[in-house]
């Protein structure tokens, strides 16, 4: 009897020990439970508190591709009309204007005659020097005569050596001074020529500065006067200063179109024949000539031109707009994402400013990812998140993706 109630009080025992420790077991499990089902969700919101503020941490940007630069840049300069060939006429004698056949306005041809002078001294100079040629043609003839004749004595022994060489001696003056009297006639004569003046090429009149009796001064003693001036306008030059920085694509063959105020609206076709070659170091430019055609007559020497010249880049340029700019200490910069989604800034040199763009012309491509409106805090290499003008935003990297998907 003592031995089974021992045995029921052990076994029971045991029951209870087993009891309480599965009781402890399923208090544990629930309690494991009861922490993992409540610190699992809070380590998973830490984790996606921490990437949400790591993907918030990287800067959106708005990027751009630039435009490419026109394949023509027109420069805009002003010119003044010239005359293709442009001369004052001026007597070559002195003498009394006795006519003139042409007025401002007139159209003449190569040898037109414009006007007559009268020259009463050069003509008496003519008169007297024909006389001098006639008195040294005479006694030409005579020392020839005697000449021939001493050279037959000598022969026969009639006369000495010394006389036959004093009358060729004679002969060779009296030929010299014919030659020269012949000479001064010729000179004279041509000096008689100048009494008519001619028109040196085609042209128009556009000054006559004499008049009929005004007394002619050819320069030997004084200040020459300008008779006419003469203007050949079927073609005519425009000269225009390009400055320093479009003189590289300034090139002869370049087409160029002249406006006028007179013509609104009308355009005349010219091109570009020839530059000086040289950079003027007054005003940093190059003179350049173009030259127009003008058969019609509608264009006139002196008259005020716009020259619009259509000159190819020297260097491809892209355009940017300005919003794109950064300034800092290290100069003119833009940034720039590459294809990791990092940012570069990339020193950049300026062309032209349109206003709201800007002319870009080293530093960027046109594949380029170019930001728009760049935040100040923007460095080289930092992570950007590309987003596109009106849509949303564009990852900038896988896990970032799997975040906003849930």
């Amino acid at each position: 009897m003592g031995s089974e109630e021992g045995y029921l009080r052990t076994d029971k025992s045991n029951r209870a020990s087993g009891r309480a420790g599965l009781t402890i077991v399923i208090v544990l499990l629930v309690a494991a439970i009861v922490i993992i089902a409540g610190v699992l969700p809070r380590m998973r919101a830490r984790a996606e508190l921490r990437t949400t503020t790591n993907e918030l941490a990287i800067p959106s940007v708005t990027v751009i591709h630039p435009k490419m630069g026109a394949p023509q840049t027109e420069i805009v300069l002003p010119g003044n009309i010239q005359a293709f060939t442009d001369s004052p006429i001026y007597a070559r004698t002195n003498g009394y204007l006795k006519k003139w056949y042409a007025d401002i306005g007139a159209h003449v041809k190569q040898g037109d005659l414009l006007a007559e002078i009268e020259t009463p001294e050069v003509d008496q100079q003519l008169e007297q020097a024909r006389a001098d040629l006639n008195t040294a043609q005479a006694n030409f003839n005579l020392s020839k005569i005697t000449a021939s004749r001493y050279q037959d004595l000598a022969k026969s022994d009639s006369v000495s050596k010394q006389d036959v060489d004093n009358a060729t001696g004679d002969f060779e003056a009296k030929k010299a001074m014919v030659e020269s009297a012949q000479s001064n006639v010729n000179r004279l004569l041509q000096m008689q020529s100048f009494e008519k003046i001619y028109a040196p090429f085609d042209g128009v009149i556009t000054a006559r500065n004499t008049d009929v009796g005004h007394l002619i001064n050819s320069g030997a003693s004084g200040p020459a006067n300008e008779l006419f001036h003469i203007a050949s306008l079927n073609k005519l030059r425009v000269f225009i200063n390009v400055p320093q920085e479009d003189s590289a694509s300034t090139r002869p063959g370049l087409t160029a179109d002249l406006t006028f105020q007179e013509f609104p609206g009308k355009k005349f076709k010219g091109t570009l024949v020839r530059t000086a070659e040289s950079i003027d170091p007054a005003s940093r430019t190059l003179l350049v000539e173009v030259d127009v055609d003008n058969k019609d007559g509608k264009l006139l020497p002196g008259a005020y031109t716009e020259v619009h010249l259509q000159a190819p880049p020297a260097t491809p340029a892209v355009i940017l707009p300005v919003t794109a700019l950064i300034f800092r200490a290290q100069g003119l910069q833009a940034g720039v994402v590459d294809s990791n989604n990092r940012a570069q800034l990339r020193n950049i040199t300026l062309g032209r400013d349109y206003g709201n763009e800007v002319e870009v012309v080293s530093g960027l491509k046109q594949q380029d990812q170019v930001i728009v409106n760049p935040p100040d805090s923007l460095v080289d290499g930092e992570e950007l998140r590309i987003v596109p003008p009106g849509g949303s935003e564009q990852p900038s990297s896988p896990e970032a993706a799997k975040t906003s998907d849930r």
